[in-house]
């Protein structure tokens, strides 16, 4: 069974910084996509950003230029640098991995609060 444990969410100012990390327990190339969504109270889970095998990243538009997926095959982690946080970045924040049967596995989500 796939384990992905996200951390680092919390609370933070507007315009203030989180980084966000979600480890898996194997190895991050066994899967072809991985990505980072998040929903907001009332709100339907979004993709804010997303990393396949092998391309460019993809962000969402309300995040682009403020936001960085970025993967840590050593220590089979990957994260979301996220910089200039707004109230509306308020959500709990999931890591998303699919292997290559796309089969879907998920983390049990990391709460982030933008508020002063």
């Amino acid at each position: 069974q796939v384990q992905l444990v996200e951390s680092g969410g919390g609370l933070v100012q507007p315009g203030g910084s989180l980084r966000l990390s979600c480890t898996a327990s194997v190895s991050l190339f066994s899967f072809n996509t991985l990505a980072w969504y998040r929903q907001a109270p009332g709100n339907q889970r979004e993709l804010v950003a997303s990393r396949l095998r092998y391309g460019s990243p993809r962000y969402a538009d309300s995040v682009t230029g403020r936001f960085t997926i970025s993967r840590d095959n050593a220590a089979n982690t990957l994260n979301l640098q996220m910089n200039s946080l707004k109230p509306e970045d308020t959500a709990v924040y999931y890591c998303n991995a699919v292997d290559s049967r796309g089969i879907s596995q998920w983390g049990q989500g990391t709460q982030v609060t933008v508020s002063s």
